[in-house]
């Protein structure tokens, strides 16, 4: 048997077309920080796939001890400005981020350091000395599922941060992105992603 925890999560990755309120809970990440345009950013890359190199790694170890398999979840990115008034996709190259992959419960931090150190001993990934894992707490977001390429999300974000304001809420924590396609095999029109963000 083979767990899918997007959809035993559904509610956290899954969302309407129309902006609406959740409480996501705590939950453990694999996380990478960075800065910089992530479509032309080589560390950008780098990242990616020394996030999901560990996170397939933990996979199959959890597997091997326990008996229990599980899809690895998505890449995520939370995204920030140190003036969050400022950001813009327009402004990609000032961005700093945070990419990450969340972990399910069966994944302890001793078992990422098996994962860690299988990983080193098959690839030499220059971004594997910068991952660490953490929890993440966000609380009460503002959600909607985006369907289109990166470079047209701004109206969609306007959208989040105005069912925010109106709601009587402010922004809070960094903006978030769950990345439900393979944005090297999927067409960018066709692209789905949750954009999220923390209010208080």
């Amino acid at each position: 048997m083979k767990i899918d925890y997007k959809k035993e999560l559904k509610h956290l990755y899954n969302a309407s077309g129309t902006v609406s309120s959740i409480e996501v809970p705590e939950m453990g990440f694999l996380m990478i920080d960075g800065q910089g345009d992530p479509n032309t950013s080589q560390e950008y890359r780098d990242t990616i796939e020394a996030l999901f190199t560990v996170s397939y790694a933990a996979k199959f170890t959890v597997k091997k001890e326990t008996g229990l398999d599980y899809t690895v979840m998505p890449l995520e990115g939370l995204w920030w400005m140190d003036d969050m008034i400022q950001f813009s996709t327009e402004r990609k190259a000032d961005w700093k981020w945070t990419s990450m992959i969340m972990q399910p419960e069966p994944v302890t931090p001793t078992l990422i350091e098996k994962a860690l150190e299988q990983s080193r001993k098959k690839k030499n990934l220059p971004a594997l000395g910068k991952i660490r894992y953490e929890q993440l707490d966000e609380g009460l977001c503002a959600q909607v599922m985006y369907i289109g390429p990166f470079s047209a999300e701004g109206p969609t974000i306007a959208r989040v941060h105005e069912y925010i304001l109106k709601s009587g809420h402010k922004l809070s924590g960094k903006h978030h992105e769950i990345y439900l396609s393979n944005f090297q095999r999927t067409a960018s029109e066709k692209l789905k992603t949750i954009i999220r963000q923390p209010m208080s």
